[in-house]
């Protein structure tokens, strides 16, 4: 099965791009707003495609690909670890980056997105993995 990620890996690419420009902005410059805004919008698009592919990756380990589709986004993680397509500490990360996202619809003010901001770096990190294990799954 071939699965695209090119979309994903733009998205990636697009927000260390603004991550790396918000760090080399003053606070009090709008464009530190412009880019803490697009980090927080490519987080979130991110982290739903990342369900989604996923929920790819997971189809030939379930019985059906029905049963996968009904999956919840946290479920989806646990499904892969369950089997071996990811570890455990990188799936924490993940429900940790979900809480983080359910917040948005509550708060979308700075004090979110400054928290968002913290996750950042790894959260950059862990989508790249997650690449590699979109890309190896092709292999299979």
């Amino acid at each position: 099965m071939k699965i695209d990620t090119i979309y994903y890996q733009r998205c990636i690419s697009a927000l260390e791009q603004a991550y790396n420009l918000l760090l080399k902005t003053d606070k009090k410059n709008i464009d530190y707003d412009i880019y803490r805004s697009a980090c927080v919008k490519e987080f979130e698009i991110i982290l739903e495609q990342s369900g989604k592919l996923l929920r790819k990756v997971l189809k030939p380990y379930l019985h059906s690909s029905q049963s996968v589709d009904k999956l919840i986004f946290k479920d989806l993680f646990r499904y892969a670890v369950k089997h071996s397509i990811m570890d455990d500490e990188s799936c924490e990360r993940w429900l940790k980056y979900r809480d983080n996202r359910n917040n948005t619809a509550h708060d979308y003010g700075i004090k979110f997105a400054e928290e968002t901001l913290i996750l950042l770096p790894l959260f950059i990190a862990d989508a790249k993995q997650l690449t590699q294990i979109f890309n190896h799954d092709i292999e299979r």
